[in-house]
């Protein structure tokens, strides 16, 4: 039995934050009713269309869930929502904050009449101060909590290259509604969470903030090298490939002189004694491990320094990354069902022991419209005359 068997989650959803927390919830067993806009749904479905027509980010989000399409601006569809929610343990959205509240869906409403719900509201900037009602995206969180400011090389900031800010929102929702069912278990009371991607990022920036706070001063940008560790980052290899590597103790290093470079005389010298200098003069350190490197290739270079128990790794592309031998080795690709055809796609990391998880399919916009609303009381032919008015 998956952890999450018997729990209904109703989202109104749509991106990146809160489909990745509910999709995560289907994982774990739940079942999960998503509702839409009629016509054109969440809006992540026309991000594009590389996955035989549909979009990326809606199959890498959304497998596993029933899509509902209502129109919640009309009577008819709020009712519908509200019949959902009745029935379900869990209600997420991350609509504009007060959005919900205008349809007749805010918390403090939904906690008098429902209050074993778990609600779970999703936003930018949260729901009080006065970033509230800013528009937030990915882009624009990270350069608020200061994420791009340390991101790229000393001339160019840059975006972490995914969605980081909705991801680590998506991850504290998660956590947060189990945590909230847990505690509901012991009580019998449900709660309200109220998540935001700029809280969310704000948390993962706590080691440059904290150095900034009381250290004085930021930490460098410094392309894929590490502000405060030296030797750490890329090196070139003899045949042209990149090696990258990380020395984070003192007998990394002595190790790295000792068994790598071949250098013993390196381990005391004055410049490179101690981790702050070889940061004060990484550019002389990174030179002298080039020059090593250069006499051999990439695979000879990894041999080594795996031999010295060196942390190391390749760069791979992302086409590298779908062959990784340990995706492979692991048995870490399925096949799920879409509306165009089965696609290839990641088990998710928990790996609980003796559980096989759903992994159901894509679905289709309102594929699952007519079996929903006839579940909590709708007639077909009600249901048919709300596809003709646009209600559906």
């Amino acid at each position: 039995m998956l952890p999450l068997q018997g729990i209904t989650v109703v989202t109104v959803e749509q991106a990146v934050a809160a489909p990745f927390a509910s999709r995560q919830l289907a994982d774990l067993g739940a079942r999960v009713i998503k509702v839409e806009r009629p016509g054109s749904g969440d809006f992540a479905r026309d991000y594009d269309a590389v996955v035989k027509g549909i979009s990326a980010h809606f199959v890498w989000l959304n497998r596993s869930k029933e899509s509902v399409t209502l129109d919640l601006k009309r009577s008819e569809g709020a009712e519908a929502l509200g019949r959902l929610i009745a029935r379900a343990d869990v209600f997420i959205h991350n609509l504009a904050p007060g959005a919900m509240a205008r349809l007749g869906f805010g918390s403090p409403v939904l906690r008098t009449t429902h209050p074993k719900l778990v609600i779970c509201e999703i936003s930018g900037y949260g729901s009080s101060g006065p970033y509230r009602d800013k528009k937030a995206y990915d882009l624009l969180v990270q350069s608020e909590t200061g994420v791009v400011s340390l991101t790229g090389t000393p001339e160019s900031p840059a975006r972490v290259g995914i969605s980081l800010a909705d991801i680590s929102a998506g991850m504290y929702a998660l956590s947060g509604i189990l945590a909230a069912l847990v505690r509901r278990g012991q009580t019998g009371e449900g709660a309200t969470l109220d998540v935001s991607l700029f809280d969310s990022l704000a948390e993962w920036m706590g080691f440059p903030a904290t150095y900034t706070d009381y250290g004085g001063t930021s930490p460098q940008r410094t392309g894929a090298r590490h502000p405060t560790i030296a030797p750490y980052g890329p090196f070139a290899a003899g045949d042209g490939k990149t090696i990258y590597l990380a020395v984070q103790n003192q007998r990394e290093w002595t190790r790295l002189c000792e068994e790598v470079l071949e250098r013993p005389e390196l381990i005391d010298a004055p410049r490179f004694a101690t981790n702050p200098s070889r940061v004060q003069h990484r550019e002389a350190l990174e030179a002298i491990v080039t020059a090593s490197f250069s006499r051999f290739t990439a695979e000879e270079i990894v041999r080594r320094l795996d031999a010295a128990g060196i942390a190391n790794a390749r760069m791979n592309s992302v086409s590298e990354f779908l062959n990784h031998p340990q995706l492979q080795t692991r048995d870490r690709w399925r096949e799920v069902e879409s509306p165009v055809g089965p696609l290839r796609t990641l088990l998710p990391p928990f790996n609980l022991e003796g559980e096989v998880v759903p992994m159901g399919p894509v679905p289709a916009l309102g594929e699952h419209s007519d079996a929903v609303l006839g579940e909590i009381g709708y007639e077909a032919a009600t249901v048919a005359q709300w596809r003709d008015k646009g209600i559906v």
